[in-house]
């Protein structure tokens, strides 16, 4: 049975990537469940291992830069995006990192869906798209992974509310920030960052086939660390 945990208030990137290094060592080892973590994060540029990403840093200003294992380029994570990190281990037809790239794909689509939006894949760029009035698509969840021995780590980022100036600080994957929305943009009302939690990880529990027990909230990171 898998875990699926809310970290509850802003979550540092530091601490949250400890963690994740702490959950990914104990799934490798077996000496943990399948982790779900859902949070949200405070203003950080992460820069993925796609060559050349960190061009991409246009001006950080007091951001935080952090190279991160991931695949992908560079990205802006900030308050008001809800933010899934999936340590699994892909086992059997599971083991296919394209398949599971969709399978995050396909949680965000079903959840967009579900608030009566067209949300979209682009063929040549991973994510979840919107279109706007004129029918041109922007990216309102950024997708990027890492795995070790099988076993996932990273995620999904998916733009609830947050101020996308955030974005101008960088080219996101390696597009003008003008690319990006945010579900704000396309909802009135717009649910609330924490209103969107639970729903997401039911959906994440059907496309990753691991299935949700109960969502757990918990303070911090700290509380999760294995040992």
């Amino acid at each position: 049975m898998a875990r699926f945990v809310h970290l509850a208030g802003r979550v540092s990137y530091q601490r949250a990537h400890a963690l994740q290094r702490s959950l990914l060592a104990a799934r490798i080892a077996g000496e943990a469940p399948d982790t779900v973590l859902l949070l949200e994060h405070d203003p950080v540029i992460t820069v993925g291992r796609r060559q050349h990403a960190a061009d991409n840093v246009l001006q950080p200003g007091d951001v935080p830069v952090v190279p991160v294992e991931r695949g992908g380029d560079v990205t802006w994570h900030g308050p008001g995006q809800l933010v899934a990190y999936p340590i699994v281990k892909l086992v059997g037809e599971r083991a296919d990192l394209h398949r599971h790239l969709h399978a995050l794909e396909d949680a965000v689509i079903s959840l967009l869906a579900e608030l009566g939006l067209d949300p979209r894949r682009d063929a040549r760029n991973t994510g979840v798209w919107l279109p706007d009035a004129s029918g041109d698509n922007h990216k309102v969840c950024s997708i990027g992974i890492a795995c070790r021995k099988w076993v996932t780590w990273h995620g999904l980022a998916l733009n609830v509310d947050p101020d996308l100036g955030g974005f101008g600080r960088i080219h996101p994957c390696g597009f003008d920030a003008a690319v990006m929305t945010r579900l704000a943009d396309h909802l009135a009302p717009c649910p609330s960052l924490d209103d969107l939690v639970e729903p997401l990880a039911h959906h994440l529990a059907r496309t990753l086939d691991v299935p949700l027990q109960r969502l757990e909230e918990v303070a911090g990171p700290e509380a999760l660390v294995p040992g």
